[in-house]
């Protein structure tokens, strides 16, 4: 009796999963089924032409929008700009960009390559390609202009400063280094940056630094993983385990069906366990940079310095579609191997009325412990063990950091400026009063919510001469205003100044050599590694 009682239970369950399932894929279907009608007759009796590409893409970006900014599609051409984001190898002229409406901005000109050569500047605006006129096609269309096969040969029309100019140069391979700097910062401390986890080159250079460094006599390291934004989990992975034994559990992985859900564990012969090290993070540290970072502090395999990190404990997966397209799709959370998940937004709750993202911080917070007894926290992030004491950021301030601002203001500096060295340079207190000064009489890029807003009420009634004088002079109060905001990060803006001058006129080379001599994190690390005893007391305690 009691059998058939725990059979018929189990044929219910049975049956009422089949039905949940059959009902989702009959909804599913149903929903494409009305999209495919809807298209149809929108593309056979709608007025104007319709352009089939651009109207499913822009439908796809805005069914993804309200999940996490991490889940996209990508079409053929994106398909392309994410491999390079990943494996940092394209046939290119060398350069970094944004783009505008007028055309490509170059942002960074790497050195060595086909642009450098040529003699291109960050700041100069690519206006033309090969006679093709930039202003004319879409933004989408831009990222293509200037790759393809290396030695093919392009032409191209630049505007530097209001005046043209024609450059004709050929495309290189492009290989873009993960660990563009490393050297001894003083006889026993080495310093090893590294800028993005890309597919296999992260840990192999990592890994080269470090046994160049050890033959010229490092003893202690300096591990830089500020503004670093991720990438590969599999290098997160290797990297942690070039300083943790092999057999240790890094990270383990949780999503909602069983192959989403992952245990990775070191499985290499370490190439140091013992060597005193010091991982920076900043606010920009992200995602494979806060597994590497969580891990070593879990383990109390170094002491963890700077800033909190970004927060992202998110996984994605990369998932081949139809024509060459692709969809990148969270699949899963991370977890450090203490248990946490620093994951700091919650999108699963996010309110569909105002968008606003709840996160995880303002909420109860879990406390772990690392493999001495540590209390370290879930989260928001990764919380360094020595916390820097920069001013709190303002809402100004993150808004300025995001916005070209600083970029157009050090390029107006570099045509007014011939020379500046990358050792002794410095940003002054009187370079950041013009700096303000831009902000306040040439500077469009940076603008805030109530700019934004104040503007768009006055349009409706610009002609009133009388508004016209109250509307300029609130503009001017607003922008007053927000200076003074920025002003209470003086410390904070001036270094991102004073390194983006320096990289302007000595490559990312340049800044890197200047960071060791001036960072001051860096120097705190430094004082660290040479006080051993409180070095140890920071694991211990």
């Amino acid at each position: 009796m009691k059998n058939r009682k725990i059979l018929f239970v189990g044929s219910l369950v049975i049956i009422s999963l089949l039905f949940s399932f059959q009902s989702r894929f009959f909804e599913i279907a149903k929903q494409i089924e009305i999209y495919n009608n809807l298209f149809k007759e929108l593309n056979i009796n709608y007025i104007d032409e319709i352009n089939p590409g651009e109207l499913t893409n822009k439908a796809i970006k805005n069914t993804l929008k309200n999940l996490d900014p991490y889940t996209n599609f990508y079409n053929e051409q994106a398909v392309e700009d994410a491999r390079i984001r990943r494996e940092g190898e394209y046939g290119g002229i060398g350069i970094s960009s944004f783009y505008i409406k007028k055309g490509i901005v170059i942002a960074e000109v790497y050195k060595g390559f086909s642009a450098d050569k040529a003699g291109l500047k960050a700041g100069d605006l690519i206006t033309t390609v090969n006679g093709q006129e930039l202003a004319e096609l879409e933004k989408s269309q831009y990222s293509q202009m200037v790759k393809g096969t290396p030695n093919k040969k392009i032409s191209l029309v630049i505007d530097r400063n209001g005046k043209t100019q024609n450059i004709n140069l050929t495309l290189d391979k492009v290989v873009v280094n993960p660990v563009p700097f490393y050297d001894m910062i003083d006889d026993e401390t080495g310093y090893i940056i590294l800028t993005r986890f890309t597919s296999r080159k992260a840990t192999e250079g990592v890994s080269k630094a470090f046994k160049e460094l050890k033959e010229k006599g490092m003893k202690k390291l300096v591990f830089d993983l500020r503004s670093n934004p991720g990438g590969s989990l599999f290098d997160a992975v290797n990297i942690t385990n070039l300083f943790i034994p092999k057999g240790l559990k890094v990270v383990d992985t949780r999503g909602k069906i069983k192959k989403n859900s992952r245990t990775y564990k070191t499985n290499r012969e370490p190439l140091d366990t013992e060597i005193p090290v010091v991982v920076l993070i900043d606010g920009r540290s992200a995602s494979a940079s806060e597994i590497v970072s969580g891990a070593l502090q879990d383990y109390d395999r170094a002491v963890v310095m700077g800033e909190r990190s970004f927060g992202k404990g998110l996984v994605q997966r990369y998932f081949e579609l139809n024509y060459g397209t692709q969809m990148k799709a969270t699949i899963s959370k991370y977890y450090t191997p203490s248990g946490r998940c620093i994951q700091e937004l919650d999108y699963a709750n996010r309110d569909l009325k105002t968008g606003k993202v709840p996160k995880f911080s303002d909420g109860e917070v879990n406390l772990f412990t690392t493999q001495n007894g540590r209390t370290v926290y879930d989260g928001g992030g990764v919380t360094p063990d020595v916390k820097m004491d920069f001013s709190k950021k303002t809402d100004e301030t993150k808004s300025l950091l995001k916005s070209k601002a600083i970029f157009n203001f050090v390029t107006d500096f570099a045509n007014q400026t011939s020379r500046i060295s990358s050792e002794g340079f410095a940003f002054t207190p009187s370079n950041f009063n013009n700096f303000k000064n831009y902000l306040l009489t040439k500077d469009t890029a940076f603008v805030t919510k109530e700019e934004k807003l104040f503007k768009k009420a006055y349009k409706s009634v610009k002609n009133n001469n009388e508004i016209t004088t109250d509307f300029n002079s609130i503009l001017q109060k607003l922008k007053e205003e927000k200076v003074t905001k920025i002003a209470l990060n003086e410390d904070v803006v001036s270094k991102e100044i004073e390194n983006e001058i320096v990289k302007r006129y000595n490559y990312k080379e340049g800044m890197y050599k200047h960071q060791l001599k001036n960072d001051k994190t860096i120097k705190k690390a430094v004082d660290l590694l040479k006080n051993q005893k409180e070095y140890r007391s920071i694991l211990t305690k």
